[in-house]
C-alpha cells in the first residue's frame, strides 16, 4: 500500500530538504517543503482510519481486511535475530496515525506565525517533521527493535526542540534532563526487548503475541531471583513507558521541557510523543492481560501519576506548566485506564485529549504572544475583550478536559473519554480498579479546578499588565521611556482598561495561528460524541478494534451498567470545582492569598511539585558530582595524568635539564669524557 509508505517517510524527506538546505532554501521555503508533507500524510491518513471505522460500521469480520504489513527492506540478519523493516497497519496504528499527522500539520502551520520572527525557521520546521517521522515510525512498528527505532527518535528530536533556543541555558539543562531521564526509561526499554528476544526468540510483536500464552505461569532467572516470565518482560516495558510518558517517578522532565517553543510543547508534550508510551501498553495488551501483577503496576502508577499531577496543577503560576501537568495527570488516567482492562477507553481518551491538549497549549501560545511573552498568570486578566477568538477556543478544550455534558444529549470530548475511564476502573471489581476510581475522581475535582482557574486568571477580571517585566519592555520599546519609575509599574492599581503608564494593547494573534485552533476547537467540541461508540461500544468496539488491542466487550457492558452515582460523580466534582475556582478567582479574589497563609507547609509542598527535584538532587545529581570530582582530582589528575603523561613528561624535562649541563660546549670537556670512556672500555676488555 503505497500511501502508507508516502504517510511515514514524506515528512522525513521534508526533514532532510529544509535541514540541508537551511538558508539556501530560505524560511518560506523550509515552511512550505514541511507543512506541505505533512498536510499530504495528514490527508492520507484520514481514509485510513475512515476505512477502519467503516469495517466496525458495517460489521466485517475478514481480519485479513483489518490489519495488513508493508514490508519496507530487510534490517536485521544474525543467527535467530530476524528483523525486517515494514510497516503495520490495523485499527490502532491508524488512529495514531490520524493524530500524529492532524497535530503535527497543524502545529507546522501555527508554527508560521508564532516563530515568524525567529532566526533559525528552518531548522525549527526540519526538528518538527523529523518528530513526526520518528513518531510514525514508532506507531507503524512491526517489531520491537522497529519500535525502539521510532522510540529513540522522537527522545532526540525532543531533545533538540526543547532546546532549540540553545542560547538560554535553562532550555539547555531542561533538554538535557529530558534526554537523561528518558535514558532511565529506555533502558529498562531495552532490557525488556533483550528479555522478549531471550523468552521467545523473536521481536516480532505478532510472533510475541502469539507464543505468550504458552509461557503464562513460567519463571525466569533475573538479578539472582526466580520470577514470573511475563511479569518480568511487561514491567521492564512499562519502565519504558513511564520514562517516555511521564509516569510518577520518571515525570520530572515534562514540566522544564516547557522551556521549548510553544509549538514544540503542543506536539511533544500534548498529543504525540507522551502518548507514546500508552500506545506501547495498548500494542502489547494481550501480553499485559497474562500478568496480573503487571496490570496491578499500571494500575497504580498512572493513578497515583493523575493524583500527583493534578494536585501540582492547582498551585502553579506559568500558563504553560499549569498545562504540562495537566497533561501529566491525564496520561496517568490513560494508564489506570490500560490497567483495569479497558484499552479502548485508555486510547479513547488518548485520541480525544490530543485535539483538547493540542488546542489548549496552542492557545496558551496565542495569549503569550499577545502578552509579549509574558507566561505568569498572575499578570494578565481581561483579556477575553482582547483576544475574544484565543477565549473561545480556551474555552472549549476547557469544556473538554473538565468533561462538561449531559448524558444521551451532548458532551464534550472529555466528557465521553474520561468519564468512561473512571466507569471502566469502578467495574473492573479490583482493588486497585477501586483505588484507581478513587483517586480519578479527586483528579477531576482538582483538574476542574485548575482548568477554571487558569481561564479566570487569564481572560477576567481586571488587567495587571502594569506589573510585567515583560509588557513594561515591550511598551517602552513601542511608545518610549514615560518617565515613571519602576515603582509606578509595581504598585500601580488594576484599572478596568489598558493600564495608561503602558498603554500597551494585547493583539489577536495572525491567521496561520487561528486556524489550527479553530480545527482543534472541532475535534474538542465534536470527537467525542462522533467516535464514542465506535471506541467504547460492547459490539461495534468488539469489531472496530479487530484484534489490534485486548478489547474486554464484558467489561464494556459492565462499564454501561454502573450505578447512576458513579455515572454523575464525573459531572458533580467538575461544577465543584467550577465553583471553588469562581469563587476564588471570581468573587472573592483574597481566598488564594488567605488558603496559602493557612496552609503554608501544604501549599510549599504541592508548589514545590513534591519536593521531587529536591529529592533526586539529593541523592544522585549531588553524590554524582561529588564522585565525579573524586575520579577527576583524586582519579584522573591526582593519579593517572601524575605517574601516566604528566609523570613521564617531568622525567623527560629532569633528563633534559641534566643533559643540558652536561652539554658544555668546550673541546677539552668533550676529549675528556671520550678519554674516560676509552679508558673505561679497555679496563673492561682487560679483565675479561
Amino acid at each position: 500500500m503505497t500511501s502508507i509508505k508516502l504517510i511515514v517517510f514524506l515528512p522525513l524527506l521534508a526533514a532532510i530538504i529544509a535541514g540541508l538546505g537551511n538558508r539556501k532554501l530560505g524560511n518560506t521555503g523550509a515552511k512550505l517543503v514541511t507543512t506541505g508533507a505533512l498536510f499530504i500524510s495528514c490527508a492520507l491518513s484520514w481514509p485510513i482510519f475512515l476505512y477502519f471505522l467503516n469495517l466496525g460500521t458495517i460489521g466485517a469480520h475478514d481480519s485479513a481486511a483489518a490489519q495488513f504489513v508493508v514490508p519496507v527492506l530487510d534490517f536485521i540478519k544474525s543467527d535467530g535475530l530476524d528483523v525486517a523493516w515494514a510497516l503495520r497497519v490495523d485499527t490502532l496504528t491508524a488512529v495514531m496515525l490520524v493524530v500524529v499527522t492532524t497535530v503535527s500539520s497543524l502545529v507546522h502551520l501555527y508554527s508560521w506565525g508564532y516563530m515568524s520572527e525567529d532566526e533559525s525557521q528552518p531548522r525549527f520546521f526540519a526538528y518538527l517533521s523529523l518528530f513526526t517521522f520518528a513518531m510514525l515510525m514508532l506507531v507503524t512498528a512491526d517489531s520491537l527493535v522497529q519500535m525502539f527505532f521510532g522510540w529513540e527518535g522522537v527522545g532526540l528530536a525532543s531533545y533538540l526542540l526543547i532546546g532549540f533556543w540553545y542560547h538560554k541555558p535553562s532550555a539547555n539543562a531542561a533538554a538535557m534532563k529530558a534526554f537523561v531521564v528518558n535514558r532511565v526509561g529506555d533502558f529498562g526499554f531495552s532490557l525488556g526487548i533483550f528479555a522478549a528476544f531471550l523468552v521467545f526468540g523473536t521481536v516480532s510483536i505478532p510472533e510475541i503475541l502469539a507464543a505468550a500464552p504458552a509461557h503464562a505461569g513460567s519463571t525466569i532467572g533475573f538479578l539472582g531471583y526466580r520470577v514470573d516470565t511475563l511479569t518480568l518482560i511487561c514491567i521492564l516495558l512499562f519502565i519504558g513507558a513511564c520514562g517516555k510518558s511521564a509516569q510518577l517517578g520518571l515525570h520530572t522532565w515534562l514540566p522544564d521541557a516547557m522551556e521549548g517553543p510553544t509549538p514544540v510543547s503542543a506536539l511533544i508534550h500534548a498529543a504525540t510523543m507522551v502518548t507514546a508510551g500508552v500506545f506501547m501498553v495498548c500494542r502489547l495488551s494481550p501480553l499485559f492481560e497474562l500478568s496480573e501483577t503487571a496490570t496491578t503496576v499500571v494500575t497504580y502508577v498512572g493513578a497515583a501519576t493523575a493524583l500527583f499531577a493534578a494536585t501540582v496543577g492547582t498551585t502553579q503560576t506559568d500558563i504553560k506548566r499549569v498545562i504540562a501537568y495537566s497533561t501529566c495527570s491525564q496520561l496517568g488516567y490513560m494508564f489506570f485506564a490500560a490497567g483495569v482492562g479497558a484499552y479502548g477507553a485508555a486510547m479513547f481518551h488518548l485520541f480525544t485529549h490530543a485535539f483538547f491538549k493540542a488546542l489548549l497549549f496552542l492557545g496558551a501560545g496565542s495569549v503569550i504572544h499577545a502578552m509579549h511573552h509574558e507566561q505568569d498568570m498572575r499578570y494578565y486578566g481581561g483579556l477575553r475583550k482582547h483576544i475574544p477568538l484565543t477565549y473561545w477556543a480556551m474555552m472549549a478544550g476547557t469544556l473538554a478536559i473538565t468533561g462538561v455534558g449531559i448524558a444521551g444529549l451532548f458532551g464534550f470530548a472529555g466528557f465521553y473519554s474520561k468519564d468512561a475511564i473512571i466507569e471502566a476502573a469502578f467495574a473492573s471489581g479490583t482493588q486497585s480498579g477501586q483505588f484507581a476510581f478513587g483517586v480519578a475522581v479527586f483528579a477531576a475535582l482538582l483538574t476542574s479546578f485548575y482548568s477554571w482557574r487558569l481561564i479566570f486568571l487569564t481572560f477576567f477580571g481586571t488587567p495587571r499588565w502594569s506589573q510585567s517585566e515583560h509588557i513594561q519592555h515591550a511598551a517602552h520599546d513601542a511608545h518610549g521611556d514615560h518617565g515613571h519609575g519602576a515603582d509606578d509599574h509595581h504598585h500601580g492599581h488594576d484599572h478596568g482598561h489598558d493600564d495608561p503608564t503602558l498603554g500597551y494593547h494585547p493583539h489577536e494573534s495572525p491567521l496561520p495561528m487561528l486556524v489550527p485552533l479553530g480545527v482543534l476547537t472541532l475535534g474538542a467540541v465534536f470527537a467525542g460524541i462522533g467516535f464514542h461508540t465506535a471506541f467504547l461500544d460492547p459490539e461495534h468496539g468488539a469489531v472496530f478494534w479487530k484484534g489490534s488491542l485486548a478489547f474486554d466487550a464484558h467489561l464494556m457492558h459492565e462499564m454501561h451498567g454502573v450505578p447512576q452515582w458513579v455515572k454523575l460523580s464525573a459531572t458533580v466534582v467538575m461544577l465543584l470545582g467550577l465553583a471553588l475556582a469562581w469563587l476564588a478567582y471570581i468573587k472573592d479574589r483574597t481566598i488564594p492569598a488567605r488558603f496559602t497563609a493557612t496552609f503554608r507547609g501544604l501549599y510549599l509542598f504541592l508548589f514545590n511539585k513534591w519536593y521531587w527535584d529536591e529529592l533526586y538532587d539529593m541523592l544522585f545529581v549531588k553524590p554524582s558530582m561529588w564522585l565525579g570530582r573524586i575520579l577527576w582530582k583524586g582519579g584522573d589528575l591526582g593519579t593517572i595524568d601524575r605517574f601516566g603523561p604528566n609523570g613521564a613528561a617531568a622525567v623527560a624535562q629532569l633528563g633534559s635539564r641534566v643533559a643540558a649541563r652536561i652539554q658544555t660546549g668546550y673541546l677539552y670537556s668533550y676529549a675528556l669524557v671520550m678519554l674516560l670512556g676509552l679508558a673505561g672500555l679497555a679496563t673492561w676488555a682487560m679483565t675479561r
